[in-house]
């Protein structure tokens, strides 16, 4: 035997194994408990693998139905529950949070399998800024690979039953949002904390955290202060640029929503309820006579602003942009009896 040889150990490596699994299960318990403690529930992960399975719907003979589209006011704010009770069909929900949906209305312009519905809400600073947020589940969809695929529907099978299984709650997320001191001049912006739960067709419900810990939803509506720019800050070159980027988002939703009612589709647009800092933010940036009256006159498609309806104000909004659970319930009936009203009297009107 060479001196360089180097023989097994010669006890059983079972023992160190079965201590390395106790350790991890002990460790995974008490991470699963903690999060418990703190008011989190499981819930399916909002994965670009899990969005991807909804868009694939519209091309499996269900493009006759009514898609969701938007930002996280119409992901959170539409109850699909409800939605399903009011009018007998549950809608597919293509809301992604922090991304404008003119993408998306592209995307399903340009596919044929896209032939029902299509309600897409209007959140002002992603709609008419183009920005997107979770724009790479737009690639997930179109080339998601085998082992993505397989890696989505194992996770999916053990979603429902961890609490810790969120984004929210990563050691490296959770370490990141640590309160270290930061170098002088170093612009640091908070990530969006967990705001809901979601189901495996991606209904999205307000995480009660938000509603009944004041704190909690107080960080929240830091983290969307520190979006906001005053005006006068602003540059006339940024200034300029920025109209030239909201002018051309409207050309792109108006060329996007042409093609889809050539085909048949209904194309309706939405604006969900705001406050607080929004009050600033939407009025400045994005003027309703500039930006709403705009699209919806040029695109000629019915559009349903919450200041419009009283059967749209007076909700709860915990963190000033997104509905309280129970309030989403009644917002989503008001919002479908107010559309099938609309179209009611529309084709009342086309007839005579």
């Amino acid at each position: 035997m060479s001196k360089y040889d180097r023989g097994l150990p010669g006890d059983s490596i079972k023992p160190a194994a079965l201590l390395g699994l106790v350790i991890m299960i002990v460790m995974l318990s008490g991470w699963e408990m903690y999060w418990r403690s703190e008011g989190s529930i499981p819930s399916y992960r909002n994965s670009e693998g899990l969005w991807a399975i909804q868009r694939r719907r519209v091309d499996e003979i269900e493009g006759e139905k009514t898609v969701l589209a938007g930002s996280s006011r119409m992901f959170f704010n539409s109850q699909l529950d409800v939605w399903e009770r009011v009018s007998g069909e549950r809608p597919i929900q293509l809301s992604l949070e922090g991304t404008s949906p003119v993408s998306l209305m592209e995307d399903l312009a340009e596919d044929p399998d896209m032939t029902g519905t299509l309600i897409v809400g209007v959140a002002g600073e992603m709609f008419f800024t183009g920005f997107e947020f979770r724009g790479s589940a737009f690639e997930r969809y179109a080339n998601e690979t085998p082992s993505q695929w397989l890696g989505q529907q194992i996770s999916m099978l053990v979603e429902p039953y961890l609490a810790f299984y969120q984004y929210d709650y990563s050691l490296f997320t959770v370490i990141k949002r640590q309160a270290f001191p930061r170098r002088e001049g170093v612009f640091f912006l908070m990530d969006v904390r967990r705001l809901a739960n979601y189901s495996k067709d991606r209904n999205a419900r307000m995480f009660s955290k938000v509603e009944t810990d004041p704190e909690y939803a107080e960080i929240a509506k830091e983290i969307w202060a520190q979006f906001y720019r005053p005006i006068e800050t602003m540059s006339e070159d940024e200034l300029a640029a920025g109209l030239e980027n909201h002018n051309k988002q409207i050309d792109r939703a108006v060329a996007a929503t042409r093609k889809l009612q050539a085909r048949g589709v209904e194309v309706i647009f939405v604006r969900h309820p705001f406050e607080g800092i929004y009050d600033k933010i939407e009025p400045t940036y994005f003027p309703r006579a500039s930006s709403w009256d705009v699209l919806i006159e040029r695109t000629g498609a019915l559009g349903v602003h919450w200041q419009d309806h009283e059967e749209l104000q007076g909700f709860w909004l915990p963190e000033s942009s997104h509905l309280a659970a129970a309030d989403a319930d009644r917002f989503t009936e008001a919002l479908y009896e107010i559309i099938r009203r609309e179209l009611a009297d529309r084709n009342v009107g086309e007839q005579q």
